[in-house]
């Protein structure tokens, strides 16, 4: 029997190995076992995941109901804490929405949750309505059980901001890397302040802001370009891909040409989505509107990855109401 290739489901302990038996094709689904075991320790042969749904809040359901189940599964401790990545801006509000709603419901707690943020303007007071601190507490943490001290963002009014972002990598490091990382994207494909042209193993540092993004984010600001910052302090894509997981939110028309340079194009750093297909464990939840510049055949492959998992998911549903636990693990995945 020839191992002709394997995709991996969007779920952390899950993928499909495409097998060849004379001239039969089969699936076999294998499933990693291990409670806290990390996506990394896969074989690197993992394709960057796309999931699909109608439209932004369903976008954000899907993906605060995965946060949900990545954070119980962890079962975070105050000693080993489940550690999160966040983005600022439009595209991740409907997920924190969703979060908030899981938290309010007893279904989930940030008690044991430390959080770092993308990035932070330069230059613009901590407590200015567009901050990116105002906007998680007034946005996020400020619904949710967090302790404000395991919160970090960015100072973007630091004195020294290069030592900086040299903290925070710092900081990140302490706390054994970033567990999950949700990230949002900007038209151009830029992931936190990482601009096109981006160096793909760059670092927390400042960046100077690119016209496109200046004029977009102009919108948060009475529409006045004069107001929005020129410089910011963001995590780098390299902090990114040193995650174990990624998901990033894609959303509206307006980025469905970055979501196809990503899914259907090369690695290219004029395209920082694209990057993702670096890592061992990323997923894309874009809606219907993000894949306007998609294949169609592209659209139905991603789908019909999504309809396995559901069977999947089911299989393993039955066999725990009867009482027959999951699947044994078939295989090595190292």
């Amino acid at each position: 029997m020839k191992w002709i290739s394997r995709f991996f489901l969007p779920h952390p302990r899950c993928s499909v190995i495409l097998l060849r038996s004379s001239c039969t094709l089969c699936f076999l689904i294998v499933m990693r076992m291990s409670k806290n075991s990390s996506p990394l320790s896969t074989n690197a042969d993992n394709r960057l995941g796309l999931i699909i749904r109608e439209n932004a809040p369903s976008v954000g359901d899907y993906i605060a109901n995965y946060i949900c189940r990545r954070i119980n599964d962890f079962d975070p401790t105050a000693e080993k804490p489940f550690v999160l990545g966040l983005p600022t801006g439009s595209s991740p509000i409907p997920t924190y929405k969703a979060l908030i709603k899981l938290v309010k419901a007893g279904k989930l707690s940030f008690k044991h949750v430390v959080t770092f943020n993308m990035d932070e303007y330069v230059g613009l007071p901590q407590d200015h309505s567009e901050s990116y601190h105002t906007f998680m507490f007034r946005e996020f943490f400020s619904h949710v059980d967090i302790p404000p001290s395991q919160v970090h963002i960015l100072n973007g009014n630091a004195t020294d901001l290069i030592a900086e972002c040299n903290s925070y990598e710092e900081k990140i490091k302490e706390y054994g890397g970033i567990e999950l990382f949700l990230g949002g994207i900007g038209e151009d494909g830029h992931i936190a302040f990482n601009e096109p042209g981006s160096s793909l193993a760059s670092r927390t540092r400042i960046k100077t802001l690119a016209y496109d993004t200046i004029l977009a984010n102009a919108r948060f600001f009475n529409n006045d370009i004069s107001a929005v910052p020129h410089m910011a302090l963001t995590v780098g894509v390299a902090t990114v891909l040193d995650s174990r997981e990624i998901v990033v939110v894609v959303t509206g028309q307006r980025k469905a040409l970055a979501l196809s340079k990503a899914i259907e194009g090369g690695v290219n750093h004029l395209w920082t989505l694209s990057a993702l297909q670096l890592h061992p464990w990323a997923l894309v939840v874009a809606d219907e509107d993000a894949t306007a510049e998609l294949r169609v055949k592209t659209v139905k492959y991603f789908k019909s990855i999504e309809r396995v998992q559901d069977e999947v998911e089911a299989t393993q549903r039955e066999l725990k109401s009867k009482g027959k636990g999951p699947v044994p693990q078939v295989g090595s995945m190292e």
